[in-house]
């Protein structure tokens, strides 16, 4: 079992910047794949980013290439989103997941577990 708690969401105007933490628990955390998913109203569930706690390979939507940097700190079980020069269509909950299904690490269908979620407001 990995239990993983969000934090950092908020309102926040256009060009502004946030940074999301993801804290992690469990065992064998560092077998898992750690992803952001977003879910904008009345939207579908969408892949941000994921990276690994063992590689430095990070990959990103489209969308947020270039703004959002994926990061992990190993000693706290914790890896981060940091946000910047966001837009209005970043607005969404943000979600943390863990699995390891490599082949699917860009779809929900990839993550065996999942935190709460946050809410992520940008305001024009």
């Amino acid at each position: 079992q990995v239990q993983l708690v969000e934090s950092g969401g908020g309102l926040v105007q256009a060009g502004g910047s946030l940074r999301l933490s993801c804290a992690a628990s469990g065992r064998y955390l560092r077998t898992y794949i750690m992803a952001w998913f977003r879910q904008p109203p009345g939207q579908e569930r969408e892949f941000v980013s994921v990276g690994s706690w063992r590689g430095d390979n990070v990959y990103y939507s489209d969308s947020v290439e270039g703004r959002f940097t994926f990061s992990r700190d190993d000693a706290k079980n914790t890896v981060y989103l940091q946000m910047d020069n966001l837009k209005p269509e970043d607005t969404a909950v943000y979600y943390c997941a863990a699995g390891i299904k490599s082949t699917l690490m860009k779809t929900r269908r990839g993550y065996d577990y999942w935190g709460q979620g946050t809410q992520v407001t940008v305001s024009s």
